[in-house]
């Protein structure tokens, strides 16, 4: 003891300074690793080399994995799967190019749909519009060229070279009603078209006496023409308020291709339906599709909570039902709600207007803010209308994250919720519009430790330069 006493008191003021300066240059160093292995990684370096290498060095017991829950309270065990990817699918509800999407760029002079959004609507269109045989017909020649070209200009011109070879050429007015047509009305004229020349050829590949792979790739592809058509002309009804010739033309075509249902036409249905108020036959539709076996998506949790809601929404009060409880169609509507909130946490923002909606891009990522988008711009009008819904979801869609685990490793009705989410959102939704992130990621401890190690022996350097002698005495006496 008395050797180090005699050696701190030989120590001078430049040695206080140049350790103060040293430690805080390494723990600064420490913080800015650690927030860049946070940002790319989502955890803590050290934390994660203390549980993983530390812990069993000194008898901690590392414990196993949690298994994934259930697709869906009830599910056995043998109907299990993996935890699905982050998967982008084709909006159901997407808008028209030119009648829509363009003419809000004309207006705000922002570009609604990405890059990354459009380049993917482009391999769709490749996929539902072109085969094999497209090179022994001139006009089907120049429409595979015209689905790959960048600039919409250039696409409408190859459409009308197409028409020129061959005016019965369905899928170059699909082109020109897409992206040529500034208005439903005429979009739903050019669709007429299509469907003319469409079930045309629809005909002629169903009559073909051939059974060879180049026949059956081109009877898909007439079949995916008309489909999309069919489909596109029930839209351009239900945009014009012509709401039951549309929910007939869906229905006619649900029957006619029962085997295109990941096509998601029923989820057009269901909105069409909201739209006359015909309750009883939405919840018809959710009977055939809000199952087990299928993939859920906003459109169908949603609108099952909507329904459990109309039922007690209207006499609802929270002060009431805190003093007495909830009646039994209550809790059903609040566990509706909250199912429908585990499996998208970014919708009621949307429809309780706490954040602003944009145009639904073309594709969505399922429980991502994409879907969240385009769920809520085509159905907070239906909300709204059920009186007291709204209020309903505000009192109750928070008690949601007290039932999921955190952090989700596991999920309670559903699978763990994704954390690839906000990578994919960013790419389909435009840049002027803030992206929802879940769950929002909390800065690790050790980030905390480290920024106030840095902070703290950066004030003690800096006093040390400022009043060498009053430090080193306080260091000595230390």
């Amino acid at each position: 003891l008395l050797t180090v006493t005699v050696f701190l008191s030989t120590l001078t003021p430049k040695f206080y300074f140049a350790l103060t300066v040293t430690s805080s240059f390494i723990s600064g160093l420490i913080f800015v690793f650690e927030w860049w292995h946070f940002r790319k990684y989502g955890t803590s370096f050290i934390e994660q080399v203390s549980v993983s290498h530390l812990r069993p060095l000194i008898g901690g017991i590392e414990s196993s994995p949690p298994t994934p829950a259930a697709f869906s309270a009830g599910e056995n065990e043998a109907s299990k799967q993996n935890v699905p990817e982050c998967k982008v699918w084709r909006n159901p509800l997407n808008l028209f190019r030119g009648a829509e999407y363009s003419r809000y760029m004309w207006v705000t002079g922002k570009e609604p749909l990405t890059y990354y959004d459009m380049n993917l609507s482009a391999q769709d269109h490749q996929n539902f519009f072109t085969c094999d045989t497209d090179a022994l017909r001139p006009s089907d020649t120049v429409m595979q060229k015209a689905w790959r070209e960048r600039n919409p200009q250039a696409r409408i011109k190859a459409a009308y070279q197409a028409l020129e070879l061959n005016n019965d050429c369905a899928t170059a007015y699909v082109l020109l009603a897409e992206e040529e047509a500034t208005t439903i009305v005429d979009a739903e004229k050019y669709f007429k078209q299509a469907l003319k020349a469409g079930e045309m050829i629809y005909r002629k590949s169903q009559n073909c006496p051939s059974q060879s792979p180049q026949h059956e790739a081109q009877l898909r592809r007439d079949t995916n023409v008309l489909v999309y058509v069919k489909r596109r002309l029930a839209m351009c009804a239900r945009k014009l308020g012509r709401i039951r010739e549309a929910v007939k033309m869906m229905r006619d075509l649900m029957k006619e291709f029962p085997l295109l249902s990941m096509l998601n036409i029923h989820e057009n249905l269901l909105e069409a339906l909201l739209e006359l108020q015909a309750y009883a036959d939405v919840q018809a539709v959710l009977a055939k599709y809000d199952d087990i076996s299928l993939p859920k998506s906003a459109a169908i949790c949603y609108t099952a909570a909507l329904l459990k809601a109309r039922a007690v929404s209207e006499r609802f009060s929270p002060e009431t039902a805190s003093k007495r409880g909830l009646s039994t169609a209550e809790i059903n509507a609040v566990e509706a709600i909250h199912r429908a909130v585990e499996f998208n946490p970014h919708v009621p923002k949307y429809l309780l207007e706490m954040k602003s909606l944009v145009l639904p891009p073309e594709h969505i990522l399922k429980r991502g803010d994409s879907e969240a988008v385009a769920y809520a711009f085509f159905h907070l009008q239906h909300w709204k209308r059920i009186e007291g819904a709204l209020n309903l979801l505000h009192c109750t869609w928070e008690g949601t994250f007290r039932m999921i685990p955190y952090p989700l490793e596991k999920g309670h009705l559903f699978y763990p919720y994704p954390s690839c989410t906000e990578t994919a959102d960013r790419e389909l939704l435009p840049t002027f519009h803030e992206v929802s992130v879940y769950p929002q990621k909390e800065l690790p401890f050790f980030i905390h430790f480290t920024a106030g190690l840095c902070s703290f022996s950066a004030m003690l350097a800096l006093l040390t330069h400022q009043f060498p002698e009053l430090m080193v005495v306080f260091a000595k006496a230390v």
